[in-house]
């Protein structure tokens, strides 16, 4: 297997070490850039497989590089961000951020946002048939072919609207899905944006899901900006 190629933008230098040391520990092949213009010339010679932004460079913003690198790439962003303002994240994401970090951060949270966003853009990429292949977590599968949800060996009854939450939250598990991206997933691109039709579903859906609501295993909310499904157990 050849290894994944990560390039990391980042100009706090004790942060960009971090990072570096624990991706090349776990088989990433590593590129750092200390700011945007550096990045982005990086992102044009090196097609990365994946690229770690922090916002706050010194020579630009980067919600800027994420708007030059979507006119012509795919490529998964996760944005590192000392920002914890809620604006600032659906802000990235909806220019088409994959996911971000808040610092400071831990080595499994790294690891863990990084698989689950290769995993999805190879999953865009390759055959279709890893893509529906079952979701599993814990005692949850959901097999999309069959449109089944089972926590053990219990059936659980979801709802036209609950089930396209859900499956939409699994098909992209361990990242973050902002409110307004479900709501056009579920309801269509010119549904009304109110979240409130969303949490009430949100509601209806841990009351089926989860053994305690209050302290979920398979749902969590990022406050503010959206949903993120426990990430998938691949076999």
């Amino acid at each position: 297997m050849p290894k994944f190629s990560v390039l990391i933008i980042e100009d706090e230098k004790n942060i960009q070490t971090f990072m570096s040391k624990v991706l090349k520990r776990h088989d990433y092949r590593v590129t750092c850039a200390d700011n945007g213009t550096q990045g982005l010339e990086l992102i044009r010679s090196q097609c990365p497989d994946i690229i770690l932004l922090d916002l706050g460079l010194p020579d630009m913003n980067g919600n800027n590089i994420i708007s030059e690198v979507r006119t012509w790439t795919s490529t998964p962003i996760i944005v590192i961000s000392a920002r914890t303002a809620e604006r600032e994240k659906v802000t990235a994401l909806d220019l088409g951020a994959d996911d971000y970090i808040t610092k400071p951060f831990g080595t499994s949270e790294l690891l863990a946002r990084i698989r689950a966003s290769l995993r999805h853009s190879n999953r865009l990429r390759t055959d279709e048939t890893l893509y529906i292949r079952p979701y599993r977590h814990g005692e949850m599968t959901l097999d999309f072919s069959k449109r089944l949800l089972t926590i053990g060996k219990k059936e659980i009854h979801l709802t036209p609207i609950e089930y396209k939450i859900v499956a939409c939250l699994a098909q992209n598990s361990g990242k973050v899905i902002t409110y307004a991206s479900i709501i056009s997933e579920v309801w269509g691109p010119y549904a009304d944006s109110d979240n409130n039709i969303l949490r009430v579903n949100m509601a209806n859906i841990r009351r089926k899901l989860e053994r305690d609501p209050a302290q979920p295993e398979y749902i969590f909310t990022e406050v503010g900006v959206g949903y993120r499904m426990a990430e998938d157990e691949e076999e």
